[in-house]
């Protein structure tokens, strides 16, 4: 068993979006997963970008966002719907609705995501 103290959740930040780092490396013995809560204020967005080793699967949990796709493809996400991306698959978000966007990511194999924003604490 192993039990995550919040103190020991780290919280990655780029302007309007906060990424809780629930389970990864640098907190977990889990070679299998990571799992991050990712907070998207009003406009906020994740620009469109891959990961070439992992897949990710993704739950909405408040909000309507919209998923930014290979080929400009946009598609609704909204609270209670989940989505998986293989490896490769070209994914981001933006949140148009009128309150904050919150989802879970599970990502597998585990990636450190602190390359992708700008600050932590």
């Amino acid at each position: 068993m192993e039990f995550i103290n919040h103190e020991n959740i780290k919280e990655l930040s780029n302007p309007g979006v906060v990424s809780r780092q629930l389970i990864t490396p640098e907190n977990s013995k889990s070679e299998r997963v990571t799992i991050t809560e990712v907070h998207l204020e009003i406009g906020a967005n994740q620009p469109r970008h891959k990961h070439n080793t992992s897949e990710q699967i993704w739950y909405a949990v408040q909000g309507t966002g919209k998923l930014l796709l290979a080929e400009n493809k946009e598609i609704i996400f909204n609270a209670g719907d989940v989505v998986r991306f293989a490896d490769n698959d070209i994914h981001g978000l933006i949140n148009e609705g009128d309150t904050e966007f919150v989802y879970i990511s599970v990502t597998s194999p585990p990636i450190d995501f602190s390359y992708a924003y700008k600050n932590s604490k």
